[in-house]
Parts: structure tokens; sequence; C-alpha cells
């Protein structure tokens, strides 16, 4: 009997990896990490995601320094420490049948916060676990996390590319198999990026090819040390709902071809988020429509996230080329079985192939 398979289970292959199908975990920050090492809550709660059926799991925005997390509960990975606590975390997610990935960052401006159910705010000055912010100008992000940050140096700009690149090089002997570097939502890079936050009177300010330079000089120096047959990916933001959203989304698709030009191999379409007060319309897919243009334009395979929850809208935009892969969140959180329930809603004859054997023995015998 031929068994159609649903274009959301599909096998998608990128350079050396290939996922199982086009269920992404996105990135979701546990703020539950000391001195930036992972521990046993990470390991299970990635295996969990990885067991559930997920194509690839993708590690929560992991610090490339101290000084680049959003809280002092943040993963990192700047030391040797921090790379040996992730190598059972990778090993995990990969025996249960996913692509380990992990998420690269730095905070910028909106570091130094508290954890998100202690405040979510900055921590004050005077806090002894709370350190300066770095940002391209001395601009606050506003709203709960209004602590002005250091305006950055060339030099400070120089350490923070050589902090990614070091973070590159751990995360590969950590064992994962695909890098993201998250230069969305206000932190540091997507800081660079906007005009809101960037004021820099200098070759990294006020044009967009100034604007850009940092994120495009350190994609290339992370190239040089990532692993030319490994997936090398970046989550922009490539809209920020201000009123200028062609102009800005003109700007991010000349800088997508930049990145695949200097060795970028996908793309994960998010929000700027450069400022607390933006009017984002929120909806099922809202940002599919960006998505699609930009696969279009640019012809990188890619991605997008947020309100994507519902099988049958997921199955749609694979199936309709809006995305590669869809990247699924929170209702991951709370199922981690949710490929398996999707594919049961989609018909999916195979669907018990997505869990493991000693599960699919037990749902698919009497």
């Amino acid at each position: 009997m031929n068994v159609v398979t649903p274009f959301l289970f599909r096998s998608f292959t990128l350079k050396s990896v290939t996922l199982r199908n086009r269920i992404v975990a996105s990135p979701m920050c546990q703020y539950s990490a000391t001195d930036g090492v992972v521990n046993d809550w990470h390991r299970v709660h990635l295996q969990s995601l990885a067991r559930g059926g997920a194509g690839m799991v993708i590690v929560e925005a992991t610090a490339v320094s101290s000084e680049g997390r959003i809280t002092s509960g943040c993963a990192g990975l700047w030391n040797e420490a921090q790379m040996n606590a992730f190598k059972p975390v990778a090993a995990a997610m990969k025996a249960a049948g996913a692509i380990p990935g992990i998420q690269i960052a730095h905070a910028g401006r909106k570091a130094s916060a508290n954890l998100p159910w202690e405040g979510n705010d900055h921590m004050e000055e005077t806090d002894p676990r709370s350190w300066e912010p770095i940002a391209p100008s001395a601009i606050p992000f506003g709203g709960n996390l209004p602590r002005v940050p250091r305006a950055m140096t060339l030099g400070d700009i120089g350490r923070v590319k050589s902090d990614f690149v070091n973070a590159t090089v751990l995360a590969h002997e950590a064992g994962f198999e695909w890098l993201m570097l998250h230069f969305a939502h206000g932190y540091l890079a997507q800081s660079f990026l906007s005009s809101h936050s960037n004021h820099r009177k200098d070759r990294y300010g006020g044009t967009f090819e100034n604007r850009a330079r940092f994120l495009v000089e350190t994609v290339e120096a992370v190239r040089a040390v990532w692993p030319l047959d490994k997936p090398l990916s970046i989550r922009l933001g490539v809209i920020e709902f201000d009123g200028r959203d062609e102009e800005t989304l003109v700007e991010s698709i000349e800088l997508i071809r930049r990145f695949k030009e200097v060795g970028i191999d996908f793309i994960d379409v998010s929000l700027g988020g450069s400022a607390p007060d933006r009017s984002i319309p929120w909806g099922p897919g809202f940002l599919a429509p960006y998505a699609r243009r930009i696969r279009k334009e640019v012809g990188l395979p890619g991605s997008t996230t947020w309100n994507l929850g519902t099988p049958e809208l997921a199955e749609a935009m694979v199936r309709d080329g809006d995305v590669d892969v869809v990247m699924i969140g929170r209702p991951l959180l709370a199922n981690p079985h949710w490929p398996y329930s999707a594919a049961v809603a989609l018909g999916f004859k195979q669907a018990a192939r997505l869990l493991p054997v000693p599960y699919a023995h037990w749902l698919t015998n009497n």
C-alpha cells in the first residue's frame, strides 16, 4: 500500500546533515544554568524534545561571553567546562534521533537582567550579580530594561567577534552539527543593524553598509572555523513593525544576500525587536509572507517561527514553499510529542515511526 507522506514529515538534507522531518525545536531559554554551565535539567529537557520526534533540536541562546548573557541563569559557551557540560547534552539529543543544534548569542544592551520569573527587568547596578551591558551606542532598550549600556569601542567590537569564533570552535568540539547565530530580537547584532539603536559615527554606524559591517564580519570569522560540511545559519530580525517595514525588509534581503556570499547556508526569519513599544500583528504564521519573499529573492533555504503550532498551518507552509522547515516552540513544551500528534492529525499512517520503538510498541499494539 502506498503511504502518502505529508510534506512536514519528509526528510530535509543540508550539506552533511539530514533531518528526519521538517519540525525543528526552536531555541527556548531555560534560565537554569550556573555560570553558563548547563546541567541535568538541560539534558532531560532537550532530550525529551528530541525523543518526541523533532527532526532537530536547537539549544537555547547560548552566550559567547559572560557579559553576553541575558541573565545570570543563561547558558554559556566561552570555556572548556561549559563545552564539556554540553557534550552529553548533544549526545543525548542525537541518541534520541534529532540533529543537535545550538544557537550562540550576545545579549548586548538587554544583558544583566533578572530571571523572567523574578522581574524580567534590569538588575540594579548595585546588585553584586549584575554587570555592565554593552551596545553599539549608549541608548537603552527601554521598557523594563532602562539601563544605559556602554558604547562599544573598536576594541570591544574585535573582542566580541573573537568571542563568537571561540564559541563556534567549542560548539563543534561539544558535538553540535548545526550552528545558528542569533542576530535578532534586539540583542547585540540586531542593535548594530537597526538605526534605532545604532547612532555611531564611525565605520560601524550610519549607512546600511556600516550598520551591517559587524554582522558580516562576524559571519566571515565564524565561517572560517565552522566545518564546511556542517550547516551555518542565522536567525535575523528582518522587520521591526515601526512604519518603515518595506525599507527594513529591503535592507534585510540585501544583508542576507551578503550572508549567502560569505557562506551562510540557511536563514531563520524573525523579528527585529529593537524597541519594546512596537505594534506587532501577532497571528498564526504572521511572518510567513516575509519568509516566502526572502526565500524567493535570495535563494537560501529557510524557516520562521512564532504561532505555527497547528499541524495544518505548519504543513501548508512547507507544502506551499514558504519555508523548508518550521521552528516550533511553546507547543513542544506543552507536548514534546507534538510531532506525533501532528502526524496523526494530518492522517499520516506511519505516525508511530516518529516515536521511540518502545513507545510505538505500546501505542500500536493491543
